[in-house]
């Protein structure tokens, strides 16, 4: 059985409990820590769900909101739903089915 795994963002909640409502707010406590990123790229980080991130900016974040990684990241995991084909709600094969068949076009000539 596959599994679908995903995770929860939750740094703007974790911001908020801190006091800390911009991200703007951010910046200056990141530079602090040696992490160098612009307002655009704060503010993404904090009102989007990232993708790809380096350990140092996740650390830096940690230390700012006092918190640990786990308290960022939340994953969730669940059983993936089995996919359905076209022929999996078709009947069975019919009786006399394989005696069907097409019927032979008539060509008539122009008259």
């Amino acid at each position: 059985m596959k599994r679908t795994v995903g995770y929860t963002w939750r740094l703007r909640e974790l911001m908020a409990t801190r006091g800390k409502f911009t991200a703007t707010e951010l910046v200056p406590l990141l530079r602090e820590r040696g992490i160098d990123l612009s307002a655009s790229q704060v503010h993404r980080l904090v009102s989007g769900t990232p993708e790809r991130m380096s350990l140092q900016v996740l650390s830096a974040l940690c230390d700012i909101l006092a918190c640990t990684p786990a308290d960022l990241v939340v994953p969730t995991a669940e059983n993936a739903g089995i996919r359905r084909t076209a022929t999996d709600d078709l009947p069975g094969p019919v009786a006399g089915v394989e005696k069907l068949r097409p019927r032979p076009a008539r060509i008539l000539p122009d008259a």
